[in-house]
């Protein structure tokens, strides 16, 4: 990825539907070459922010500007962007090469150049020597393909694509999200990218905006969005999380002890702009992989405690299981599949620990 300078700039984007309705204001910026993603619930507003930097959806207020200059008052057709949306729209009298090189037509390519730039596109996307076909000869991937190689040959600044791959079955959608980011990549393609798969978006991206009402909760890499939330809507959509209601007992530089139950301390890390000090009420986060458990004695370190298994999920290569700790709301911890955790959890009664880096302080 290079980032010389923003190749998207977005500044105070507002789309005013009614006085009830509306999304933004909304401002990030997109490097050139960045996988950007825009991640959040059904109705959060990610799709209304990607449809007004298309120009399908107009502004109430705010600019929106490509490589320095504003589009946002262009129409549609000539602020030269790619665009795929979940629906393929390939048209069906027409072979997998035409449907491909079906803008370049309008824009009055040459017809030797369309050939050229077709063939290469086709082999980009996987797809070499199968031009001739119709739509309906070939598979909904390979058709999420010439969706993608449509907008691809037309060489925009900017790719958009809105939900790409949710009409796709688990494996192919798997499958596909890591053939689009090896493209992104070989090609150096700005990308912005919608969904509501938080896996989607950590597997793909380099930053990610969680939307949550209309509006950016918080703008990150993946690990900074997973380890680092921003705030209790973040920690709870992005994964599985153990959200532990508690108050600050002790402060010590960036180590606090926090009391989330009957008798029960956690020791945590705390960023150098969280305000909580002695007696503030704050939210300890704990990702289920980073809660340890073992039988009783085993759990060395870390402030461990007892509680009891009440369930057991087996996910194949991951086992999910919820503890019972008195005076604390239940626990899910989460680890891979082995004869040894299993020995582990063969008996109801364990001792949990969590370490002092994996705890994650919100004020509340």
């Amino acid at each position: 990825m290079t980032a010389s300078r923003s190749m998207l700039e977005v500044t105070g984007l507002t789309r005013r539907y009614s006085d009830q309705v509306t999304v933004g204001p909304i401002s990030f910026s997109v490097e050139q070459g960045e996988f950007f993603s825009l991640l959040g619930p059904s109705g959060c507003g990610k799709s209304t922010t990607l449809r007004c930097i298309a120009g399908f959806e107009s502004l109430t207020t705010g600019e929106i500007s490509l490589l320095g200059e504003r589009i946002d008052t262009k129409p549609a057709y000539t602020r030269n962007l790619g665009l795929v949306f979940q629906s393929h729209a390939l048209f069906p009298h027409l072979t997998v090469a035409d449907n491909i090189g079906f803008g370049l037509t309008i824009r009055k390519v040459g017809a030797a150049d369309i050939r050229r730039r077709v063939d290469r596109v086709l082999e980009l996307v996987g797809m070499a020597g199968l031009g001739s076909r119709m739509p309906l000869q070939i598979s909904g991937g390979q058709q999420q393909r010439v969706a993608l190689a449509r907008s691809l040959v037309l060489e925009p600044p900017l790719l958009l694509l809105d939900e790409p791959l949710s009409s796709l079955d688990l494996k192919l959608r798997q499958q596909m999200r890591d053939e689009l980011r090896t493209l992104q990549r070989t090609l150096g393609q700005t990308t912005v990218f919608v969904t509501h798969d938080q896996t989607e978006a950590l597997a793909m991206s380099d930053r990610i905006a969680v939307l949550s009402d209309g509006h950016i909760e918080q703008i990150g890499t993946p690990v900074d969005i997973y380890r680092k939330p921003a705030s209790r809507f973040v920690a709870g959509f992005i994964g599985q999380c153990n959200l532990l209601e508690g108050s600050v007992q002790a402060r010590d530089g960036n180590t606090a002890r926090l009391a989330v139950g009957e008798g029960i301390s956690l020791l945590a890390r705390v960023a150098d702009d969280c305000p909580a000090r002695p007696g503030d009420a704050v939210v300890a986060v704990v990702r289920p992989e980073d809660v340890l458990i073992g039988d009783a004695g085993s759990a060395g370190g870390g402030s461990p405690f007892s509680g009891t298994i009440t369930d057991v999920e087996y996910l194949g290569e991951d086992t999910q299981v919820r503890i019972h700790v008195p005076g604390l709301a239940s626990l899910t911890a989460a680890f891979k599949t082995t004869r040894e955790a299993a020995a582990r959890i063969a008996t109801p009664n364990v001792q949990v620990r969590i370490d002092v880096d994996d705890v994650f302080v919100l004020s509340r």
